[in-house]
């Protein structure tokens, strides 16, 4: 890379980065770069169609990957953190996508735009360090256990329309990792796990920011574009996410994020 490389190709960088702690390693590194002031030019470096992975775990259908039981003892704690660990590393790589696949669309994102999402993306390195630290204390590494590569599908599905783009990852996929999360808490507490329940919080009190970034930008991007955010939605739901939302809903957490009920109750299943 060139000795002051652009934001767009750090972004680009990241994304290729295979090693998944090193990946989360130069995410927090690079963050703080742009967070500083020493990178200035926001660039036009495509990303790739995929993102670097390492060659484990092995990806397989979701249907093949077996459900996560708490109460099972120490392997069905790391199944749980395993799973979370995966969705953390497609996480950075959907926040960097954001950056380099969108900072140059039209109409132009501000600079505001820029910063809440290099923070998305550090908040999910952070969240996989985390998770990948507490799976080594339970014996387990990432990679370890089977995951399914659903959520960069999503990416896919939506890399031609910046709204699309915010209506299914942040406003659907993130929206219900707060619905799921606090439960996942009370059980690792009820077995007497509080290191992995912390974690876990701090992962869910985060996420309610990156629901919210997703739910202003969103909300901007309507408003320039003379469309009502509701409808344009539900609209976009329908047609790039496979299925209804599904209750019961977390509305106390979806609320501080800026999602009342009356925005999403439409497409409960």
């Amino acid at each position: 890379m060139p000795e002051t490389p652009s934001l767009t190709a750090l972004a680009v960088a990241c994304l290729e980065t295979s090693d998944p702690k090193e990946k989360a390693g130069l995410t927090r590194r690079l963050a703080a770069r742009w967070r500083d002031g020493r990178v200035r030019e926001v660039g036009a470096t495509p990303p790739p169609d995929r993102p670097g992975r390492p060659a484990r775990p092995d990806l397989v259908n979701p249907g093949k990957v077996k459900k996560r039981k708490i109460n099972t003892g120490t392997a069905g704690r790391a199944a749980l953190l395993h799973a979370l660990a995966h969705i953390e590393l497609n996480a950075i790589d959907l926040a960097w996508d954001i950056v380099a696949r969108f900072a140059g669309s039209s109409p132009t994102p501000p600079k505001e735009f820029l910063d809440d999402w290099v923070r998305v993306a550090d908040d999910e390195a952070k969240h996989f360090l985390l998770l990948a630290e507490r799976l080594e204390q339970l014996g387990c590494a990432y990679g370890d256990l089977p995951a399914h590569d659903g959520l960069w599908q999503a990416s896919q599905d939506t890399a031609h329309d910046l709204l699309a783009r915010l209506a299914i990852v942040p406003l659907v996929l993130e929206a219900r990792g707060l619905d799921v999360t606090p439960a996942m808490i009370d059980k690792l507490r009820a077995v007497g796990d509080d290191d992995s329940a912390d974690r876990l919080q701090i992962i869910h009190d985060d996420e309610i920011t990156h629901v919210a970034a997703g739910k202003r930008w969103f909300d901007w991007l309507c408003g320039r574009q003379g469309l009502d955010p509701v409808e344009t939605w539900r609209d976009l739901v329908r047609t790039h996410f496979r299925g209804m939302l599904k209750p019961p809903f977390n509305e106390v957490s979806r609320g501080k994020a800026g999602l009342p009920p009356d925005f999403y109750g439409n497409l409960v299943a």
